[in-house]
């Protein structure tokens, strides 16, 4: 397993290929979010490898029944539904990388105002217009 001071074991090849569907999925490698923090504990390490091969080794990659644009567009309305803004932004990428347009991404807010508040919806909106113009400026 991995020490503290380095990113988790990207020897272990389903962790490998993790980090590679995160990369095709957000467009930049994982790895800069995943080094120790001052203060973490050496399994803390464990921890981000286990929760990267469960997203992007397990779950990600199911496309049989729902494809990658789907799933996205499923996880931005749980990002949003939670109010984790920052996770949403990850989400977001994803979708839009994923062929979502930002009208759709615009609904799925809709949504959820209806569902889970609109004070709620107005937070992940405001997160979701920052990453149109950061993929506007690209």
């Amino acid at each position: 397993m991995a020490t503290n001071d380095q990113v988790p074991d990207a020897a272990d090849p389903a962790y490998a290929e993790a980090l590679d569907v995160a990369e095709r999925l957000l467009g930049f490698r994982l790895e800069r979010f995943l080094g120790a923090s001052p203060g973490e504990p050496a399994n803390g390490a464990d921890f981000k490898r286990i929760a990267t091969v469960h997203a992007f080794g397990d779950a990600w990659p199911r496309t049989e029944h729902l494809d990658t644009r789907t799933r996205a567009l499923v996880s931005v309305t749980i990002a949003a539904t939670l109010g984790v803004l920052e996770p949403l932004r990850g989400q977001l990428r994803i979708a839009l990388n994923a062929g979502a347009t930002r009208e759709e991404i615009a609904e799925v807010f809709v949504q959820v105002a209806v569902y889970a508040g609109v004070a709620r919806a107005f937070d992940g909106y405001q997160v979701a217009a920052q990453v149109f113009a950061e993929a506007e400026g690209r």
